[in-house]
């Protein structure tokens, strides 16, 4: 295994594969890592603002434009950059145009559909009746008596505690595990499917009912990118419990690295993080995620809101792709495995404040990085 050890929510252990941003700014003006363009981003937002009305469609404008730049950073001279920026900002924003022009022209073109009906909505109850009556009967006798008897009877949890000789928060804490796996068994049943591993029916228990620390000792992260079954029935799972403070995305394709940068851009903005540090956040996210679909086909990018020591945003991304062999060479500016315009790890790394690999042959790689809030 290559990186560091994990020592969060607080602060990453000095390591090789992490670099503090005093380190990073006296890296790049010694050791020749790359300029910092942050002094850019302000132009390239003005240009692409100046010309794009639609503010979602212009900030992803100006996080493609910074993609490019920093993409040629070690590349050009350091007096081009500048330039260059505006250049890619100025032509961003033409194909932006034409491609618009292009669907205007072609808009006759499309076809209106006629909408299919609505399934039968009397065969949709019946199946949802089934699988409640399945997902019931999966559940041990007093489990679903108990549930019963609070839900359907009305009975409070101080004359179900006296009943079963527990106090009254004993049993509304049994309650909510039993909601907790009725709603896996429902999900399960509505699928009509059973679930492949042992592993299976524990994760999934520790999702639905939303305890972090089973979460952990399953090790929930890793077997959903592991088990296609699993990932899909935790969607609703973890949609039933939302955090204003956390939110999971799965990586899979385009599609997903852009809701990943705007959910990371989203978040941050709640902690009041500046325009130009919410720009190098959701880039940072956005390169990452990328990663994740260029060399493992799949994987998870956990962004979540942090106030010790200080305010601050993490992002953790996951895969169970091949791994990094060498994780300190992977590190290094200019270095991609790939021919591409993308920033890779070093680029990412530029943008945030930490920045930590572990990675493991055969196994995946997890990045964590986080960017605090200055004050001021």
């Amino acid at each position: 295994m290559r990186g560091c050890e994990f020592c969060f929510p607080h602060r990453l252990p000095a390591y090789s594969a992490y670099v503090s941003a005093p380190e990073q700014a006296k890296a790049s003006t010694d050791s020749g890592r790359g300029p910092d363009i942050t002094p850019l981003i302000p132009i390239i937002r003005r240009i692409i603002y100046a010309r794009v009305s639609n503010r979602t469609v212009a900030e992803d404008l100006v996080q493609e434009a910074l993609v490019r730049v920093l993409g040629a950073a070690h590349r050009v001279e350091l007096g081009m950059l500048e330039p260059y920026a505006i250049v890619t900002a100025r032509n961003l924003v033409a194909s932006l145009w034409k491609e618009r022009d292009r669907d205007r022209r072609n808009e006759h073109r499309v076809l209106d559909l006629v909408p299919m009906a609505s399934p039968d909505e009397d065969l949709l109850k019946r199946v949802d009746q089934d699988a409640v009556t399945t997902a019931l009967g999966r559940l041990s006798e007093r489990e679903r008596q108990t549930l019963l008897a609070h839900e359907v009877s009305g009975r409070d949890t101080r004359s179900l505690g006296a009943e079963l000789g527990l106090s009254p928060g004993a049993v509304a804490a049994q309650l909510n595990r039993t909601r907790a796996r009725l709603r896996v068994e429902y999900l399960l049943a509505l699928q009509a499917v059973e679930v492949p591993t042992e592993r299976c029916r524990p994760v999934l228990f520790a999702l639905s009912v939303g305890d972090r620390r089973r979460q952990r000792e399953v090790d929930a992260a890793r077997h959903l990118l592991g088990c296609e079954l699993c990932a899909t029935i935790s969607q609703p799972l973890m949609r039933s419990s939302p955090s204003d403070h956390e939110t999971s995305i799965r990586i899979e394709g385009d599609s997903d690295i852009v809701r990943a940068r705007r959910n990371a851009r989203e978040l941050a903005s709640l902690l009041g993080f500046s325009r130009t540090d919410l720009t190098m956040i959701a880039t940072a996210v956005s390169e990452i995620a990328r990663n994740i679909v260029r060399f493992a086909g799949n994987g998870e990018v956990t962004i979540e809101l942090l106030d010790t020591p200080g305010p601050g945003v993490q992002v953790v991304a996951r895969d169970v792709g091949p791994g990094i062999p060498d994780v300190d060479r992977a590190l290094t500016d200019g270095y991609s495995s790939y021919n591409g315009l993308g920033l890779g790890l070093p680029g990412a790394r530029r943008l945030m404040d930490e920045f930590c690999v572990v990675s493991e042959i055969g196994r995946g790689t997890t990045v964590t990085m986080i960017k605090w809030k200055k004050e001021g």
